[in-house]
């Protein structure tokens, strides 16, 4: 009898879902039926008897409802009409309840979970890592929303922009918007599949993303608290591209921004270094926030300063060689990595480590913003904001964090220098 019942069930595979169009009801088992409109509509439908009475109950779309939810609903129901309740009363009265508590945004449903889960974690860091996350890139979109009426639509909205800049952030949000809609189910305040889930769902319509290519082989970040001490022992025996390599790391710079370095840039009582324009990438004038280390390396450079350069080369009127940082790194025993790699190392730590946003590390790496709608919205160049990202950056490469915890910080006193 078990083997005959088994036979009963699942029929239907989604190879099969695929091939089917002629409109009608095609047998899953179970009271499971997979219904093709005269229109074309593909739903699903869980048809029963009760009292004698034959009725139908609508499940969902095929778009919005999988063919393993479809069953587990089904089974829900069965297990209702066991007890000899109606699958359909049962619905519209949990409905009517939803209706009477009101609605439960998506932010909401979030930050109790967070709340609920935080004390769990081993790392108080993670708590404020989701909330950024998803005040970041969930919230926009889902943020008002009621957690019922997420869909898959609205999760490609969310990722897409990301799913290949920010490989590593778009995972994680992936993740975390999975999470909590699995929860808000299993408190029943959501039905249905899962939208944000990836393997048989998500991984069909996002595209797959290619293995990221380092134009410039980067350092990892996790290596760097082990790293700068080396750094700060070639300084003491008195190599100048040790100290500008240090600089260059804590301000994320560009190797011309650090040898074409001039005295007269620095405000070390604001604590901003202005590039002027003829030295940037994008032709537009950068303000770079100091932190207190970086104050330190520029006022120490400052008293050998000549010919106008901050890091003067052993030529006469000439800065400091654009190869002596690489050359410095290889006499290290560090041949894999380039100078400019350190830019990248930067943007891991701050987007996969510490998860500040990407506008805010894009304004760090004076990136020029692709997308002209948010270049027209972002005009400003978030000096303060970004000067407690690079406090916190230097504190992290001085080994003084080996987690990503962001730190309090206070503004300095005075006016940026031009």
């Amino acid at each position: 009898m078990a083997t005959t019942q088994s036979r009963q069930l699942h029929r239907l595979t989604a190879l099969k879902l695929g091939k089917l169009v002629d409109p009608g009801y095609y047998a899953d088992g179970g009271n499971l039926y997979f219904q093709i409109s005269p229109t074309g509509s593909r739903t699903w439908i869980f048809r029963f008897k009760l009292m004698g009475r034959p009725r139908e109950m609508g499940l969902g779309s095929l778009s919005n409802v999988s063919l393993a939810a479809a069953r587990e609903e089904a089974a829900r129901c069965r297990g209702l009409l066991k007890d000899k309740i109606d699958p359909i009363r049962a619905r519209d009265e949990a409905r009517r309840k939803v209706a009477i508590e009101g609605a439960r945004q998506f932010r909401t449903a979030a930050t109790e979970f967070i709340e609920s889960t935080q004390a769990s974690w081993k790392n108080s860091k993670h708590s404020d890592q989701w909330t950024n996350t998803l005040t970041t890139y969930a919230y926009p979109v889902i943020g008002d929303t009621d957690v019922r009426d997420v869909d898959t639509a609205m999760l490609v909205r969310i990722l897409q922009p990301i799913w290949v800049a920010k490989r590593e952030t778009a995972s994680r949000v992936r993740g975390r918007i999975e999470t909590i809609l699995d929860a808000e189910k299993a408190l029943g305040h959501r039905e249905g599949d899962n939208p944000a889930r990836w393997r048989g769902h998500l991984d069909k319509i996002l595209p797959k993303r290619k293995k990221a290519v380092k134009h410039h082989p980067a350092m990892p970040w996790a290596d760097l608290p082990d790293f700068i001490p080396q750094i700060v022992a070639k300084q003491a025996e008195g190599a100048r591209s040790a100290w500008a390599l240090h600089l260059l790391i804590l301000c994320a710079s560009r190797t011309n921004e650090i040898q074409f370095a001039r005295p007269e840039e620095f405000n070390l009582k604001a604590k901003v270094w202005t590039i002027p324009a003829e030295r940037m990438k994008m032709g537009v004038s950068h303000r770079v926030p100091l932190c207190d280390k970086a104050c330190e390396i520029i006022e120490k450079m400052l008293s050998g300063s000549k010919w106008g350069y901050l890091f003067p080369g052993d030529k006469k009127g000439r800065p400091l060689s654009n190869m002596a940082m690489l050359e410095l790194l290889r006499g290290m025993g560090y041949p894999e990595y380039t100078v400019h790699g350190f830019r990248s190392t930067f943007q891991d730590w701050a987007e996969e480590g510490a998860e500040y946003s990407d506008v805010l590390v894009d304004k760090a790496l004076a990136h020029k913003v692709v997308n002209k709608a948010r270049r027209a919205y972002q005009r400003g160049d978030m000096l303060e904001r970004r000067r407690k990202m690079m406090e916190h950056w230097a504190q992290y490469c001085a080994g003084e964090y080996n987690t990503a915890t962001i730190l309090p910080f206070t503004s300095p006193q005075g006016l940026a220098a031009g």
